[in-house]
């Protein structure tokens, strides 16, 4: 019985120093899916013909260009609070495809950027909307649904 004691300590142990060697935080793992989001945010953009982001699926909605500036602003509007630094991203001079690649690459940049600069401590810090986690996370979501409806 005392072997099988040692033997759980022993591997929670290893485990831990495991984790702790291979860098997994919570930081680290938010900062890889923002890359990830990212990168198909900028192939769905890039894969749309400069012509054709104007495109509108029903008048009510955002034109396309309009929805990839949207996914932009609302990144810098998230991690902007969870910063505590002013959203890089104003209103878009236009929705042609060359503003809204800059936009999301200039959003995305700051976010991830802004993110490495924490620790796990800071994440689970609160803000005015909640911890900065819920922040990062939330803009992380909300970009992944307005890059599925297009």
């Amino acid at each position: 019985m005392k072997r099988l004691a040692l033997f759980a300590l022993c591997a929670t142990v290893c485990q831990i120093a495991f984790a702790q060697d291979s860098g997994k935080t919570l930081v680290n793992e938010l900062v890889t899916h923002w890359e990830t989001s990212k990168t198909l945010s900028l192939a769905v953009a890039e894969a749309m013909p400069d012509d054709s982001y104007s495109f509108k699926a029903t008048d009510p909605e955002m034109s396309f260009g309009g929805q990839m500036n949207h996914i932009a602003a609302a990144n810098g509007n998230y991690c902007s609070a969870a910063i505590g630094t002013t959203n890089p991203i104003g209103k878009p001079a236009d929705e042609t495809k060359a503003t809204a690649i800059k936009n999301l690459t200039t959003a995305y940049d700051y976010c991830i950027h802004g993110l490495k600069e924490m620790t796990d401590a800071d994440l689970q810090k609160s803000v005015k909307r909640g911890t900065k986690f819920e922040l990062f996370w939330g803009g992380f979501t909300h970009a992944a649904h307005h890059r599925g409806q297009e």
